[in-house]
């Protein structure tokens, strides 16, 4: 490999701010900052807003929109669109043929 033109690839602490959840994964991200590990070792560390640990999809808080006081529901009646606009407008279709015949 040519000298001096590829990245520090290295072990690196990513550190999670909201929780202190650590984890160790290769990276060539820049850092400032040292940790100390438990084993001893003295890694650079780099610190994120969220991870897995913390990230509300991951943890199971997140919020689903069709959970949100009915709103889904609320939008599709008056709109017309979506599931319940379909099974409402099949039947009045069906008796719109039936009296035109």
């Amino acid at each position: 490999m040519k000298e001096g033109i590829h990245p520090n690839y290295r072990e690196v602490c990513f550190v999670d701010v909201s929780n202190n959840f650590k984890f160790v994964t290769r990276s060539c991200v820049n850092t400032k900052e040292m940790v100390k590990m438990d084993d001893g070792r003295e890694l650079p560390m780099y610190k994120l807003d969220t991870s897995s640990e913390s990230h509300p999809f991951y943890t199971g808080t997140q919020k689903s929109v069709d959970n949100m006081g009915g709103r889904v529901e609320r939008f599709r009646n008056r709109f017309g669109t979506g599931k319940t606009a379909a099974k409402e407008a099949a039947p009045a279709a069906a008796s719109e043929v039936e009296a035109a015949k």
